[in-house]
Protein backbone atom coordinates (compact mmCIF):
# COMPACT_ATOMS: atom_id res chain seq x y z
CA UNK A 1 0.00 0.00 0.00
CA UNK A 2 2.38 2.66 0.83
CA UNK A 3 4.95 1.40 -1.52
CA UNK A 4 2.36 1.94 -4.46
CA UNK A 5 1.53 5.28 -2.88
CA UNK A 6 4.98 6.51 -2.96
CA UNK A 7 5.60 5.19 -6.20
CA UNK A 8 2.91 7.09 -7.60
CA UNK A 9 2.80 10.79 -8.76
CA UNK A 10 1.34 13.22 -5.94
CA UNK A 11 -1.04 15.97 -7.16
CA UNK A 12 -2.44 18.93 -5.83
CA UNK A 13 -5.79 17.78 -7.22
CA UNK A 14 -6.04 15.05 -4.68
CA UNK A 15 -5.73 17.07 -1.79
CA UNK A 16 -8.06 18.42 0.85
CA UNK A 17 -9.38 21.70 -0.18
CA UNK A 18 -8.40 23.23 3.27
CA UNK A 19 -5.29 21.73 3.30
CA UNK A 20 -4.75 23.76 0.10
CA UNK A 21 -6.08 26.79 0.79
CA UNK A 22 -3.82 26.81 3.64
CA UNK A 23 -0.65 26.11 1.61
CA UNK A 24 -1.79 29.21 -0.49
CA UNK A 25 -2.04 31.06 2.58
CA UNK A 26 1.10 30.37 3.56
CA UNK A 27 2.79 30.83 0.64
CA UNK A 28 0.75 34.09 0.91
CA UNK A 29 1.92 35.33 4.09
CA UNK A 30 5.67 34.11 2.99
CA UNK A 31 5.97 36.80 0.19
CA UNK A 32 4.62 39.50 2.68
CA UNK A 33 7.05 38.78 5.22
CA UNK A 34 9.96 38.59 2.35
CA UNK A 35 8.77 42.48 1.29
CA UNK A 36 8.65 43.48 5.01
CA UNK A 37 12.05 42.02 6.06
CA UNK A 38 15.20 43.73 4.77
CA UNK A 39 17.29 41.20 2.68
CA UNK A 40 20.37 41.77 4.41
CA UNK A 41 19.78 40.39 8.43
CA UNK A 42 22.74 42.59 9.89
CA UNK A 43 21.28 45.77 9.00
CA UNK A 44 17.29 45.97 9.90
CA UNK A 45 16.55 48.77 7.39
CA UNK A 46 18.52 47.76 4.85
CA UNK A 47 17.17 46.29 1.42
CA UNK A 48 20.49 46.98 -0.93
CA UNK A 49 20.36 49.54 -3.09
CA UNK A 50 19.71 48.27 -7.10
CA UNK A 51 23.46 47.90 -8.12
CA UNK A 52 25.49 49.97 -11.05
CA UNK A 53 27.57 46.55 -11.30
CA UNK A 54 26.74 44.39 -14.37
CA UNK A 55 26.43 41.62 -11.74
CA UNK A 56 24.67 42.26 -9.00
CA UNK A 57 26.18 40.22 -6.08
CA UNK A 58 24.07 38.51 -3.32
CA UNK A 59 24.38 37.11 -0.38
CA UNK A 60 23.18 33.64 0.65
CA UNK A 61 20.06 35.27 2.44
CA UNK A 62 19.46 37.61 -0.31
CA UNK A 63 19.04 34.55 -2.53
CA UNK A 64 16.64 32.59 -0.77
CA UNK A 65 14.61 35.43 -0.61
CA UNK A 66 14.81 36.70 -4.21
CA UNK A 67 14.13 32.74 -4.90
CA UNK A 68 10.52 32.98 -2.75
CA UNK A 69 9.65 36.05 -4.92
CA UNK A 70 10.34 34.09 -8.33
CA UNK A 71 7.94 31.59 -7.52
CA UNK A 72 4.93 34.10 -8.72
CA UNK A 73 0.90 34.25 -7.79
CA UNK A 74 -1.21 36.48 -8.15
CA UNK A 75 -3.74 35.54 -5.18
CA UNK A 76 -1.56 37.55 -2.65
CA UNK A 77 -1.71 40.55 -4.86
CA UNK A 78 -5.18 40.35 -5.54
CA UNK A 79 -5.42 40.09 -1.79
CA UNK A 80 -3.36 43.03 -1.02
CA UNK A 81 -5.49 44.95 -3.89
CA UNK A 82 -8.35 44.42 -1.89
CA UNK A 83 -7.52 45.20 0.98
CA UNK A 84 -6.35 48.48 0.10
CA UNK A 85 -9.27 49.31 -1.82
CA UNK A 86 -11.54 48.27 0.79
CA UNK A 87 -9.30 50.39 3.35
CA UNK A 88 -9.76 53.22 1.16
CA UNK A 89 -13.21 53.41 0.42
CA UNK A 90 -14.00 53.20 3.71
CA UNK A 91 -12.14 55.93 4.50
CA UNK A 92 -14.01 57.98 1.75
CA UNK A 93 -17.68 59.51 1.53
CA UNK A 94 -20.16 56.70 1.36
CA UNK A 95 -21.45 58.34 -2.67
CA UNK A 96 -17.67 58.26 -3.34
CA UNK A 97 -16.87 55.06 -2.07
CA UNK A 98 -17.34 52.50 -5.24
CA UNK A 99 -15.61 54.94 -7.59
CA UNK A 100 -13.23 55.20 -5.22
CA UNK A 101 -12.38 51.42 -4.72
CA UNK A 102 -12.44 51.29 -8.25
CA UNK A 103 -9.77 53.69 -9.39
CA UNK A 104 -7.41 51.91 -6.40
CA UNK A 105 -7.60 48.74 -8.20
CA UNK A 106 -7.41 49.84 -11.61
CA UNK A 107 -4.52 52.32 -10.79
CA UNK A 108 -2.73 48.80 -9.01
CA UNK A 109 -3.49 46.88 -11.79
CA UNK A 110 -2.93 48.76 -14.45
CA UNK A 111 0.15 51.10 -13.59
CA UNK A 112 1.85 47.44 -12.40
CA UNK A 113 1.06 45.88 -16.33
CA UNK A 114 2.45 49.48 -17.65
CA UNK A 115 5.92 49.05 -15.13
CA UNK A 116 5.97 45.64 -16.38
CA UNK A 117 5.79 45.98 -20.35
CA UNK A 118 8.29 48.38 -19.96
CA UNK A 119 10.63 46.02 -17.79
CA UNK A 120 10.34 43.85 -21.11
CA UNK A 121 10.35 46.01 -23.54
CA UNK A 122 14.22 47.42 -22.13
CA UNK A 123 15.39 44.16 -22.64
CA UNK A 124 14.46 42.58 -19.09
CA UNK A 125 14.69 38.88 -18.70
CA UNK A 126 11.93 38.89 -15.75
CA UNK A 127 8.57 37.18 -16.84
CA UNK A 128 5.16 39.61 -16.82
CA UNK A 129 3.82 37.59 -14.20
CA UNK A 130 6.94 37.49 -11.62
CA UNK A 131 7.20 41.62 -12.04
CA UNK A 132 3.18 41.97 -11.47
CA UNK A 133 3.44 39.50 -8.39
CA UNK A 134 6.45 41.65 -6.85
CA UNK A 135 4.54 44.88 -8.03
CA UNK A 136 1.15 43.80 -6.35
CA UNK A 137 3.15 42.05 -2.95
CA UNK A 138 5.07 45.53 -2.65
CA UNK A 139 1.68 47.34 -2.38
CA UNK A 140 1.55 45.87 1.48
CA UNK A 141 3.57 48.47 3.21
CA UNK A 142 0.73 51.25 1.55
CA UNK A 143 -1.77 48.79 3.16
CA UNK A 144 0.10 49.23 6.70
CA UNK A 145 0.13 53.07 5.91
CA UNK A 146 -3.75 52.91 5.23
CA UNK A 147 -4.51 51.06 8.72
CA UNK A 148 -2.68 53.41 10.55
CA UNK A 149 -4.30 56.67 9.48
CA UNK A 150 -7.49 55.24 9.79
CA UNK A 151 -7.05 53.99 13.08
CA UNK A 152 -5.35 56.86 14.46
CA UNK A 153 -7.55 59.42 12.16
CA UNK A 154 -9.79 60.02 15.28
CA UNK A 155 -7.03 60.42 17.59
CA UNK A 156 -4.57 63.46 18.27
CA UNK A 157 -2.10 61.90 15.67
CA UNK A 158 -4.44 62.00 12.69
CA UNK A 159 -2.85 64.65 11.55
CA UNK A 160 -2.62 65.26 7.56
CA UNK A 161 1.79 65.92 8.54
CA UNK A 162 1.60 62.79 10.35
CA UNK A 163 -0.27 60.82 7.86
CA UNK A 164 2.26 62.19 4.89
CA UNK A 165 5.19 60.52 7.35
CA UNK A 166 2.88 57.15 7.43
CA UNK A 167 2.71 57.40 3.82
CA UNK A 168 6.48 58.15 3.02
CA UNK A 169 7.47 54.76 5.10
CA UNK A 170 5.01 52.81 3.11
CA UNK A 171 6.79 54.11 -0.19
CA UNK A 172 10.05 54.35 0.95
CA UNK A 173 9.53 50.40 1.91
CA UNK A 174 7.61 49.48 -1.08
CA UNK A 175 9.99 51.11 -3.91
CA UNK A 176 13.14 49.66 -2.61
CA UNK A 177 11.51 46.24 -2.12
CA UNK A 178 10.19 46.23 -5.60
CA UNK A 179 13.50 47.87 -7.69
CA UNK A 180 16.15 44.96 -5.57
CA UNK A 181 14.30 42.68 -7.48
CA UNK A 182 13.42 43.92 -11.26
CA UNK A 183 16.94 45.37 -10.92
CA UNK A 184 18.02 42.19 -11.25
CA UNK A 185 16.91 41.21 -14.69
CA UNK A 186 17.96 44.43 -16.06
CA UNK A 187 21.45 45.56 -17.98
CA UNK A 188 23.31 47.62 -16.52
CA UNK A 189 22.91 50.75 -18.79
CA UNK A 190 19.18 50.68 -18.68
CA UNK A 191 18.50 49.42 -15.09
CA UNK A 192 17.48 52.91 -13.74
CA UNK A 193 15.19 53.39 -17.02
CA UNK A 194 13.24 49.85 -15.99
CA UNK A 195 12.64 51.19 -12.27
CA UNK A 196 11.95 54.61 -12.96
CA UNK A 197 8.53 53.96 -13.53
CA UNK A 198 8.63 52.11 -10.36
CA UNK A 199 8.82 55.32 -8.54
CA UNK A 200 5.91 56.61 -10.54
CA UNK A 201 3.43 54.00 -10.19
CA UNK A 202 4.24 53.74 -5.89
CA UNK A 203 3.49 57.95 -5.87
CA UNK A 204 0.45 57.61 -7.62
CA UNK A 205 -0.44 54.81 -4.92
CA UNK A 206 0.52 57.08 -2.37
CA UNK A 207 -1.05 59.87 -3.50
CA UNK A 208 -4.37 58.37 -3.46
CA UNK A 209 -3.98 56.85 0.02
CA UNK A 210 -3.53 60.42 1.23
CA UNK A 211 -6.39 61.73 -0.84
CA UNK A 212 -8.93 59.32 0.47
Amino acid sequence: GDEIFLAEPYSTLDEPVRETIMRDVRSVSSKIQVILLPLKKTNPLEYVSVSTEEEVQQDENQRKVLQALRDWDLWGPLVVCLALSILLSIRSPTEQASGVFAAVFCSMWLGSAIVTVNAKLLGGTISFFQSVCVLGYSVFPFVISALLIAILSKSFLGHVWIDILWVMLGYIWSVRASTVFIGQYIKKERRFLAVMPVFFYYTLLGWLVLLF
